[in-house]
């Protein structure tokens, strides 16, 4: 079958103005430290002397949340209960992540907030490798293990040297020869220093004024922590309905787990001052079986976002993506449609004359997030993977797309694709230039179907400028 469109049109161009709109913002910044400058540096001088360090690690925690948001950043909260010391000590909060901004960190007493303050807070992520231990006992005495063959047998000897320099390798006294380029099997030292750490701590000059029992609340922000949705689709054989999973895909690449957490995401646009770059998602592909219909997440709105909270607690090791199921919908009413989109720079000069262009027929599925349809929850941003089953009743992947963020009783429409038996061309088949800003153009538009059953294309002419149509032979 073969449709015909014929057009002409006049155009005249437009110049286009811009505007530019301005908006100004006061901060306010509120000093968080109790004292002055002199004061806590003496303080934590005399904290330092008092050798009153203690530490904290997950063995304490009685609580934890961490909302995640789209932008590759985390707000994580964790409460512990601790017996400190009263007067001023330092204070080992151990199992942190890895990557948290220093800069955001706030730490209280939840049962006493007036009376248990931070003076000085640092973040030590000099952690204990190999090289760096060896790097921090310049200047000091090691042993060196090493073994030699004697007499056919295997023997293991210990020398005592001191570090000179560790430059491009390791430089040794041995007794009173200065030695390189010796051989050690292994290194034995005596101690860990004090200014390495096995994993990421924040070393904070504390001052109690209270009791002994504190409930504290660490709150900071963290980075490598993404989220992302995926969807999944899959179409019945007459292209009238569909099933739709959505799942919530969580990366966790800060340098620490997470155990026993409540869980809520945040979806929309966050400013910040400067963009992390994404994560590299590690994205799964999902099952097209379908999970069991539970309500996990709860959804409501939370300034100009939406917050998603999970209804249990969870856990994420580092290194790892877990997929949590979001949202679940059974024969929702889809529409399958073909669409043509023409260029604006067709209308733009004369072409050469019973040349013709074939335009791409793109095929979509459209389907509304609404509530009749069993769907009706914002749907976040995520990639849409749709499927479709065969004559035989194979599940096949026939293409995906990504949607924005979609509010309740919105269009959602996916581009899966090109059709193969549906074909476009275009020539233009008139052109007159009649005066310096005006001209006449004639298009003649051919479809042409080659499948068994009747399709409905749409054709969509972006004309820019002024213009007018003079003769067409379908409606617009």
């Amino acid at each position: 079958m073969e449709i015909a469109l014929n057009r002409i049109a006049k155009g005249r161009r437009l110049a286009m103005a811009t505007g530019a709109l301005a908006l100004a913002a006061t901060a306010v910044v509120i000093p968080l430290c109790r004292y002055g400058g002199a004061q806590a540096a003496q303080e934590k001088e005399s904290a330092r002397a008092a050798g009153q360090d203690q530490a904290t690690s997950l063995s304490d925690q009685t609580d934890l949340a961490i909302t995640v948001y789209n932008s590759n950043i985390a707000l994580v909260r964790d409460v512990r209960n601790l017996s400190l010391p009263g007067g001023l000590f330092r204070l080992k909060f151990m199992d942190i992540a890895a990557t948290v901004n220093p800069a955001t960190v706030h730490f209280r007493s939840l049962n006493e907030p007036e009376k248990l303050g931070v003076i000085e807070q640092n973040y030590e992520y000099d952690l204990l490798e190999p090289a760096k231990l060896l790097h921090k006992y310049v200047g000091k005495e090691v042993t060196l293990v090493r073994s030699y063959q004697e007499n056919g047998t295997t023997k293991r000897e210990e020398i005592k040297a001191t570090l000179l320099a560790d430059n491009n390798g390791p430089v040794w006294k041995i007794g009173n020869e200065i030695v390189t380029g010796m051989y050690a099997e292994s290194l034995r030292f005596p101690e860990v220093p004090a200014n390495l750490y096995d994993r990421p701590t924040l070393l904070m000059s504390l001052e109690n004024e209270g009791g002994r029992k504190q409930q504290v609340e660490t709150s900071y922000l963290a980075t490598n922590l993404a989220w992302n949705s995926d969807y999944v689709l899959t179409i019945g054989r007459d292209d009238k309905a569909a099933d739709l999973d959505g799942w919530v895909t969580l990366t966790n690449n800060s340098g620490t787990a997470f155990h026993n957490a409540r869980l809520q995401l945040v979806a929309g646009d966050l400013n910040r001052i400067q963009n992390a770059p994404a994560a590299a998602g590690m994205a799964m592909d999902m099952a097209v079986s379908r999970a069991k219909k539970a309500e996990q997440f709860a959804q409501e709105n939370f300034s100009e976002y939406h917050l998603y909270s999970l209804g249990r607690k969870t856990s994420v090791e580092d290194k790892e993506t877990k997929q949590i199921s979001l949202l679940q919908g059974s024969d929702v009413p889809v529409q399958k449609i073909f669409v043509v989109n023409g260029q604006n720079w067709y209308y733009h000069n004369q072409q050469n004359p019973g040349s013709p262009l074939k335009d791409n027929v793109m095929v979509f599925y459209k389907f509304k997030n609404e509530q009749k349809a069993g769907l009706g929850m914002p749907m976040p941003a995520g990639n849409v993977r749709v499927y479709q089953k065969d004559s035989k009743g194979n599940v096949l992947f026939v293409g995906e797309a990504r949607i924005d963020h979609t509010p309740k009783d919105e269009l959602v429409t996916i581009h899966i694709g090109n059709a193969f038996d549906v074909v476009s061309e275009r020539k233009q088949t008139d052109y007159k230039r009649i005066d310096t800003h005006t001209w006449e153009m004639e298009f003649e538009i051919t479809l042409r179907n080659h499948k068994d059953t009747p399709v409905t294309v749409e054709v969509n002419e972006p004309i820019g400028g002024d213009w007018e149509m003079v003769n067409s032979s379908y409606k617009y």
